[in-house]
């Protein structure tokens, strides 16, 4: 029996252009995503932990200045790449303060020129676009701190010293003094050489909050109400009585006094995890959009392909409406093939995640980083404690996908794993809550070594769905290699490449588990991963096409069909610990096996197939 689920692909307005790929691509009408967001496969960088490709450059104490309330010691010096990770080094056992303090201090030195020369790793896992977590300069390892929106972090560059006295020439409010970086001209190097190969650019700020080093805080900390930066953030100057001096107050974000909030304007109705009209304060919009206009079209000659494909937009619940409706206009009067995907996750954490409907009506974003649709499947491929049987995972994957016209539903970032969450690996590893309680720090018995047989079948097995499913399949550097990582900062580990050799991981003097493993490349599940991508790009049907779901006899297993114009498949899997026998229904007319997990037996004449445990399959169905 079929379910129809979702729609046909509807039509883009045919208006075509010449894409930075030299690929004839369409303009989307304004409410819809761009095409290629919709066959993207995502591959996610986090620089600092990517791969150091310029040591001469490395992070120093000056570079790092105010990351963290936290006094960085005067010993304090790079990690070595392959240093094992819960062992604190030398010097920050001399601060006296826990693992979890002073790993925030800890830098390896990734940069933009080890991004480069991993390019054509890039191109042999076949992603095709890139989310680049914050690379404006900041001094923490995440970034999302920001010093100057307009430059890219110095110590992403090749002369971090010389940059940061060209950046004294400048004046950071007027675009017209702004100067151009060893940094900054690396990052506009490295987009032109994505482009060549095909690879599109997609760049993560907050507007919402900066950091307290950013060039505007740092006037107002100094000027008190005489700064004219002072209505940029929610700010007091109330008279201490006793000495008659202005003191300095601020609203941090939730609190984090070193990310103080960009001032709101013309707010109502906020209210936590729900969207919310307003705007910001427009003189720090006019920044925004001169820091968009500077990445969007580097040489400012009115054509956009020199420049960055999109945008991730951080916490974009918390900022009002009203200005994300002003900067979707914006960025599409420069680029009518901009992407835009907010980060809509918690409305209250750890059991309702956000409906993120009202950012994907098509006048603010075109998706969303899709944890709604994360939740769910591994509720179902891990079975965890929050898990779902399989008519609730159906009727869930609905609920979450159903909503939205069908190009919103392709244009989703189905992500697994992120900066923010634990490792795929270790998601599946551990059974527990989505999100919850996924550190050694906050749970003794969260299992952070290698996770075993069972669980990297289960992983596999959601990975053919991940990549076979509606929604752009994302993937966070390191998963493909083999990863293992808890929750935030554990899942920040510097990637394992093969030419360099790591120390044995000892686990976390947290943990009630004792091991030691040796952090190594995973050549065969790289390599898994390339079959699944080579898979989607097949056909179009499971990039652009609909979704049905199909209900088998016994319905123990999971089905759908993904097809788009005169192509069908059909996807198998047994989520199960024991073999299934299935018949495949008449009406599918069934062809050719093309896709297998485990060992999977197909006999096309009697339309027969066999699962083993958590085996699965796609099918090609063939025309009648």
């Amino acid at each position: 029996m079929l379910r129809r689920c979702g729609k046909i692909l509807t039509a883009s307005l045919l208006i075509m252009t010449q894409a930075v790929t030299g690929v004839p691509q369409s303009i989307p009408t304004f409410e819809e995503p761009p095409m290629w967001a919709r066959e993207a496969v995502w591959y996610q960088i986090f620089v600092e932990r990517f791969r150091n490709g310029n040591a001469s450059n490395n992070p120093t104490q000056e570079t790092c200045n105010k990351a963290l309330f936290d006094k960085i010691p005067e010993s304090w010096q790079i990690t070595p790449w392959g240093h094992d990770w819960y062992l604190q080094e030398a010097w920050a056992k001399e601060t006296g303060l826990d693992f979890y303090r002073t790993i925030q201090m800890r830098r390896y030195g990734g940069d933009l020129a080890g991004v480069e020369e991993k390019i054509p790793y890039l191109k042999e896992l076949g992603i095709n676009a890139i989310y680049f977590n914050p690379l404006n300069d900041a001094p923490s390892l995440h970034k999302y701190d920001a010093r100057n929106y307009h430059h890219i972090d110095v110590t992403f560059g090749d002369d971090a010293k010389g940059d940061m006295e060209l950046m004294k020439l400048e004046n950071p409010a007027d675009p017209t003094t702004w100067q151009w970086t060893s940094a900054d001209k690396r990052f506009v190097n490295l987009i032109s050489a994505l482009h060549k190969e095909g690879i599109r650019v997609v760049l993560d700020f907050s507007w919402n909050h900066t950091g307290n080093d950013f060039w505007a805080f740092r006037d107002v900390a100094e000027k008190k109400s005489s700064s004219i930066y002072k209505d940029w953030y929610h700010t007091k100057f109330p008279v201490d009585p006793l000495t008659g001096e202005e003191r300095f107050e601020y609203e941090g974000w939730i609190g984090i006094q070193s990310l103080p909030e960009l001032k709101k304007v013309d707010t109502k109705g906020k209210i936590q995890g729900h969207p919310y009209e307003g705007n910001l304060h427009p003189d720090v919009k006019q920044h925004i959009f001169n820091v968009c206009r500077r990445w969007m079209d580097p040489n400012g000659d009115g054509n956009p392909e020199d420049g960055i494909d999109g945008m991730r937009l951080d916490v974009a619940e918390h900022v009002p409406m009203g200005f994300w409706r002003e900067f979707r206009q914006f960025v599409r009067t420069i680029n009518p093939a901009f992407y835009l995907v907010g980060e809509n996750w918690w409305t209250q954490w750890p059991d309702v995640l956000m409906d993120p409907a009202p950012w994907v009506k098509g006048d603010v974003f075109d998706a969303v980083m899709h944890y709604q649709w994360f939740k769910v499947a591994r509720g179902y491929f891990a079975q965890s404690d929050d898990g779902l049987n399989l008519q609730q995972f159906r009727t869930r994957i609905d609920s979450v996908f159903l909503k939205y016209p069908a190009y919103t539903q392709q244009a989703m970032m189905n992500l697994a794993s992120s900066h923010d969450s634990p490792r795929l690996l270790t998601a599946f590893f551990n059974r527990g809550k989505y999100k919850y309680n996924c550190s050694p720090r906050d749970n003794t018995e969260f299992r952070t070594g290698v996770p075993d047989a069972e669980t990297m079948k289960k992983v596999r097995l959601f990975l053919l769905h991940q990549f076979t499913f509606v929604g752009a399949p994302h993937i966070w550097n390191g998963d493909e290699m083999g990863m293992t990582g808890a929750d935030d900062p554990d899942n920040r580990k510097p990637l394992i490449w093969p030419d360099i050799s790591f120390e044995e991981e000892s686990a976390s003097t947290l943990s009630k588990f004792n091991y030691k493993q040796k952090p190594l490349f995973d050549k065969a599940f790289f390599a898994f991963y390339q079959s699944l991508i080579q898979l989607r790009k097949r056909s179009k049907a499971f990039s652009l096409g609909e979704y049905s779901f199909v209900q088998l006899p016994e319905d123990r297993v999971l089905a759908y069909q993904r097809s788009a114009d005169q192509e069908s498949y059909l996807v198998l899997f047994n989520n199960q610990d024991r073999a299934e026998t299935i018949e495949i229904p008449i009406e599918f007319v069934a062809g050719d096996l093309l896709f297998s997990v485990e060992k999977v037996q197909w006999n096309s004449s009697k339309r027969q197939i066999s699962l083993p445990p958590f085996g699965g399959a796609v099918l090609e169905k063939k025309a009648k």
